[in-house]
């Protein structure tokens, strides 16, 4: 063979491919299709990393509240280009709302990205999503909540992804309110420069990273190479003609390769265009609170010329794959013999060789060095490669075993044994897919206790906790909270902290101010009355029993170099009653000082405290914590409110986790496309088959029966095996990270219902065009 046939064979299969008539360009359009739903896929993941660098910079860019905790460059006097920024975020309905109020106090004072001129006090500039859910019935309790006229929209810049709820409000009287947490003054907005470099990310999460991509990952490229074997019968059969005019069976190989090379090709376009409406639709819309602008979703240069080299090649090297075991002769293609059992040592062998490469890392965990990224790679993607090479195999096997049943049921039966391969095929994305979920649920749930943390929260006695800074009354909050409606029970006290110095103590102590009654949810407390004093001495606590001694003046908010306080002074009248430790105080187990009741404290007192409300509400009345957000906010616009939970989960682990579900909602979307589309194209090669069995009688019924049968069988096995080598994966991995080998049984079959109920969508979806190719018209032909 000289050196230019290979690309002669190729390029005249190309022209097979776009002039060979009807049968030629709807085989490639089906290829491009099934290709390019993959590819749109493969650059939308490869944009994730620069989409989530973009959303990190837009975040770095806009940053107000870090510059204010940074102290080195805080700003402390007012100045012609400083500005007071305070931080107001909120939730409404689990919705994160980024909120600011600025006040600037120079000309030259610095605009945040995606404002173009400040907002007046009492107006406020919003994202387009949250003046979209102001102007509609789910916003009117937050549209309360933000008492400012709405007077513009935050740009794109000023954002971070185009469904963020976030607003700019024009305020003053904010220089009051600097404390260097919330509030603060600076003269630029942007993140401090790390130079620490950051810390190294656990390995069991560096582990969890790496099964998620690969498990997103596989399905894509199992479709990919599905999608280019669409046709293959008719194909071939068209190839035998080239055998009657002089052509070897290794050219007729060559041009196959070509046809599906244009397939292929005509697929990277149709996936380019794919990708572009994928791209402005993932700018519309929200998945898990995540969202991004079109302009993020730019694909790597070097994954997207991956994609662009590996997508034909792997078309090439699979249709030759294919026909090693096609006799194409000049009368015909000896396909529809018996083929040979199909061997299974060698599809064991991928399974095997898959847990030789992670068994070296088994009980790493998180404390014995980092997981290898290339054996961890190759192990997964051989275990999940080896459910498409088992299933063959396995659906061959026990349809060869079956017969007897209704005539729906022969038919699908005696199709399945004729083409095992093709049915198999069909269902192999489906089955990786949920083979690498139920190893990831597995995983998650068997590491998730080491990311999950008790908050010491007793949500029975206390469901919000609202703070609201000083100057309002506790006893007004308490009041005003009681009456606010979904409430069912407050209790508010004061905060604060002493020293025996005005200024630089050495001793301190955290004062409690509250009434008997609140005063007992935190501390055991003996006899009370208003005007007693308490000491709670915790063994780590030797200051507060030494400050509690009565005619002893203390210090309220004393000042230190960097920080200036109040400096109230108070003294201890009295005697002072020793309370002892509450195992469920609401403060947790950061109670420890002295607590005073109302009557032995002055007036003086109250600007140096906080003021703190525990609320536990009705679950019985709708939207009762928005309304406990809108009467806090209506207290303090800078107050803060908090969700009461009894666990707490790492950021990393969560956003893995989003990832992952993110990920899958497209990874199903593309198992339902590609799989309708295999559909498809298996029903427009037994057109024919069809009229004619419906042409003798057959009832419409029995036919549709037997397409759901072969649908259902190879499904069935699929899950089956797609099960077990899930559950495989998902114990090696679990002992890889440390971590006992426990099944979630609940997780693993919602993951085998998802799979069969998208294929029964599938099925049905493909009811009407197989009713329309029962006809016997379907005959005719040319």
């Amino acid at each position: 063979m000289s050196a230019g046939q290979w690309p002669r064979d190729l390029a005249m299969g190309v022209r097979f491919a776009f002039t060979g008539g009807r049968e030629g360009w709807v085989r490639a359009a089906l290829t491009a299709v099934g290709v390019g739903l993959g590819v749109a896929l493969l650059l939308l993941t490869s944009a994730i990393p620069n989409a989530l660098a973009a959303r990190d910079d837009r975040d770095d860019a806009r940053d107000d509240i870090g510059l204010v905790l940074h102290e080195e460059t805080v700003t402390a006097k007012p100045s012609d280009k400083s500005l007071v920024v305070a931080n107001v975020d909120t939730d409404y309905r689990n919705q994160g709302v980024r909120g600011r109020l600025l006040e600037p106090e120079g000309q030259r004072a610095p605009l945040p990205p995606g404002v173009d001129e400040f907002p007046a006090p009492g107006e406020m500039v919003v994202s387009p999503a949250l003046a979209e859910l102001l102007k509609s019935d789910d916003g009117k309790l937050l549209k309360d909540r933000l008492p400012y006229r709405v007077v513009g929209t935050i740009g794109e810049p000023g954002l971070i992804g185009s469904r963020e709820l976030a607003y700019f409000a024009g305020a003053d009287g904010l220089a009051e309110r600097i404390d260097g947490t919330s509030a603060g003054r600076i003269e630029r907005f942007g993140a401090v420069t790390d130079q620490s470099g950051g810390e190294e990310m656990d390995p069991v999460l560096v582990l969890l990273t790496l099964v998620v991509l690969v498990v997103l990952l596989m399905p894509v490229a199992v479709f990919i190479a599905t999608a280019v074997r669409f046709g293959g019968e008719r194909r071939d059969r068209r190839l035998a003609a080239l055998r009657l005019v002089g052509a070897d069976g290794g050219m007729t190989r060559r041009v196959a390769a070509g046809e599906a090379l244009a397939g292929a090709v005509l697929g990277l376009a149709f996936g380019f265009v794919f990708f572009l409406i994928g791209r402005e639709i993932a700018g519309s819309v929200e998945v898990f609170r995540f969202s991004v602008f079109p302009s993020y979703l730019n694909p790597s240069p070097v994954l997207a010329a991956l994609v662009a080299v590996a997508v034909p090649a792997s078309a090439v090297l699979v249709t030759l794959f294919a026909l090693r075991g096609v006799v194409i002769e000049p009368l015909g293609v000896v396909r529809t013999a018996k083929p040979p059992r199909r061997r299974l040592w060698w599809r064991l062998l991928l399974p095997l060789a898959g847990l030789a490469l992670l068994y070296p890392m088994m009980g790493k965990g998180a404390d014995n060095g980092n997981f290898n990224e290339y054996m961890v790679t190759g192990g997964v993607v051989l275990l999940l490669v080896g459910v498409t090479a088992l299933l063959p195999w396995a659906v061959e096997a026990f349809v060869a075993r079956m017969g007897s049943g209704s005539l729906s049921w022969q038919l699908a039966v005696r199709r399945l044994q004729l083409s095992s391969g093709t049915a198999a095929r069909m269902v192999n994305g489906i089955a990786v897919a949920v083979a690498g979920a139920i190893a990831l649920q597995m995983l998650f749930a068997g590491v998730e206790g080491a990311y999950t943390r008790p908050t010491g929260k007793d949500t029975g006695r206390a469901n919000l906790e609202v703070e609201v800074a000083h100057g309002v009354p506790v006893a007004a909050i308490g009041e005003k909270l009681d009456r606010t409606e979904g409430v069912r029970d407050v209790v508010a006290v004061s905060r604060g902290w002493v020293g025996e110095k005005r200024y630089a103590p050495e001793m301190t102590a955290d004062v409690t101010i509250g009434d008997c009654a609140a005063l007992r949810e935190m501390a055991k407390l003996p006899s009370c009355r208003d005007g007693d004093v308490f000491v709670l001495a915790t063994p780590d606590d030797t200051d507060s029993a030494k400050l509690a001694e009565p005619g002893r003046t203390l210090y309220f908010d004393p000042s230190y170099d960097t920080s200036p306080g109040k400096e109230i002074a108070w003294t201890v009248r009295g005697e002072v009653k020793k309370a002892q430790t509450r195992e469920d105080s609401l403060r947790g187990d950061t109670m420890w000082g002295l607590l005073i009741t109302p009557s032995a404290l002055s007036g003086e007192v109250a600007p140096a405290l906080t003021s703190s409300a525990y609320v536990r509400l009705d679950p019985s009345v709708p939207d009762a914590t928005e309304r406990v957000w809108n009467t806090a906010a209506a207290l303090d616009p800078l107050a803060d409110v908090w969700t009461w939970t009894a666990t707490e989960q790492s950021g990393e682990f969560t956003s893995i986790r989003t990832g992952l579900f993110i990920g899958a909602t497209c990874v199903l979307f593309l198992i339902g496309a590609s799989l309708l589309v295999a559909q498809l194209e298996q029903l427009r090669e037994r057109k024919k088959l069809l009229s004619a069995l419906v042409a003798f009688g057959t009832r419409r019924r029995t036919l549709s029966l037997s397409v759901l049968w072969q649908t259902a069988i190879p499904i069935a096995l699929g899950l089956t095996l797609s099960g077990a080598l899930g559950l495989l994966l998902g114990a090696v991995l679990l002992k890889m990270s440390g971590a006992p080998v426990t099944v979630a049984w609940t997780s693993v079959l919602s993951m085998a219902g998802v799979g069969a109920g998208v294929v029964l969508a599938v099925t049905l979806l493909s009811l009407p065009p197989l009713l329309r190719l029962m006809r016997p018209d379907g005959l005719r032909t040319e």
